[in-house]
């Protein structure tokens, strides 16, 4: 149950949009600068990272919401998706995406557990710098989304299926324009 009026029709992050507008439109910049990038990360990767950090702060709805989004976009969709929240260790993912989550890992409990020896795991793994830079902001940026939906108790549909429709409209389009 939200703890504040929002649009009953509306749920998740999006409710949240809706309420705050002004808000809302330099948070989903952010989002589509994180997530949309066509660097060396791809979208699929960049949305497993943020689907991961999710998955660790307990955020049923960007965990659920990211992982679609993730699913449509990696070779192997739901089933990387789903080994991957539950053991990025032994999950067939690259080392370097291994890597990259161990740093998230840390960078979404504290920036200070981020440590010389995650660095060089990553490094060693073929991360560059961009791409290290790019997990810890994503795991930082993720961090504060999760709390902001979970703090204001958005509502959250437990089934991955009704975040599909959304998922699709992301990858074709991003996440901007803003909500209006």
């Amino acid at each position: 149950m939200p703890h504040i009026s929002v649009n009953p029709n509306s749920v998740g992050i999006r409710s949240l949009f809706e309420f705050r507008p002004e808000t809302a439109g330099p948070l989903l910049q952010l989002a589509d600068a994180l997530l949309q990038s066509n660097g060396s990360l791809s979208r699929g990767e960049r949305e497993l990272i943020a689907s991961y950090v999710s998955h660790l702060n307990e955020c049923n709805f960007c965990e659920l919401s990211h992982s679609c989004f993730a699913a449509l976009q990696l070779e192997g969709g739901w089933n990387i998706v789903d080994a991957t929240l539950d053991d990025p260790e032994s999950a067939p993912i690259s080392n370097k995406l291994r890597a990259l989550l161990a740093i998230a890992k840390c960078a979404r409990e504290s920036g200070k557990k981020v440590t010389k020896s995650e660095i060089e795991r990553a490094k060693d793994a073929g991360a560059s710098e961009i791409e290290i830079h790019d997990t810890v902001l994503i795991a930082a940026a993720f961090s504060m989304f999760n709390r902001y939906v979970d703090g204001l108790g958005a509502t959250c549909p437990p089934d991955k299926d009704a975040y599909m429709d959304r998922a699709r409209q992301v990858v074709e389009s991003g996440y901007s324009p803003p909500i209006k």
